[in-house]
């Protein structure tokens, strides 16, 4: 027994057996805390594959969740695992962090401002990695929607393609064929950049 705010609350002693679809169907705060210590780690490797940022990876991961408490008694998970209804909310936060930023250069620009950049940004940008990863982006953002969502799952957000498949509504060997496409895309992209 756990006790939560002052209510007792029955929590397996192994939560590794506990599929993430129990624990989501229950929606009280210890599974949900499980769920959250089972996945945080992965969601955050996520977003920060997608936007090369530490800060933004941080808050888009917890704002992943925030959502993910918010709309549990809405959702229903795939094949029991919370995965890759993460990642799609995740990846849309970065799509909508995208054009709220990119609204912010261009109004940035219009007025002309001296732009102060935040000293962990420019330490950050500096690593070659980095450098490497936002080339890496960028060429996936070229990828034509079917192949840059299926990279987006399974390459960045390390999904089987079973999951993937079932999330994007489309056979298993679809997406097998868009990762294919996917990466000799990628490689002749980044071979012209190396």
């Amino acid at each position: 027994m756990t006790s939560v705010e002052g209510v007792s609350v029955r929590v397996p002693t192994d939560h590794a057996a506990v599929l993430d679809s129990g624990l989501w169907q229950r929606g009280d705060e210890a599974a949900f805390g499980v769920l959250f210590e089972r996945h945080i780690q992965a969601v955050w490797n996520y977003c920060y594959r997608l936007t090369a940022s530490q800060s933004l990876a941080e808050d888009l991961a917890a704002e992943t969740f925030y959502i993910a408490w918010r709309k549990r008694s809405e959702v229903t998970l795939v094949r029991d695992s919370a995965l890759p209804w993460l990642y799609t909310v995740a990846a849309n936060l970065v799509r909508t962090e995208r054009r709220r930023l990119g609204r912010f250069s261009r109004a940035v620009r219009r007025v002309q401002l001296e732009v102060v950049p935040d000293h962990a940004d420019l330490v950050i940008d500096q690593l070659a990695d980095t450098q490497r990863l936002r080339e890496v982006l960028q060429a996936i953002a070229k990828l034509p929607r079917a192949e840059h969502r299926a990279v987006q799952l399974c390459l960045l957000g390390d999904v089987s393609t079973a999951d993937a498949a079932e999330v994007l509504g489309v056979t298993e060997s679809t997406v097998r064929a868009n990762l294919t496409r996917a990466r000799a895309r990628l490689r002749a992209t980044l071979e012209e950049t190396s």
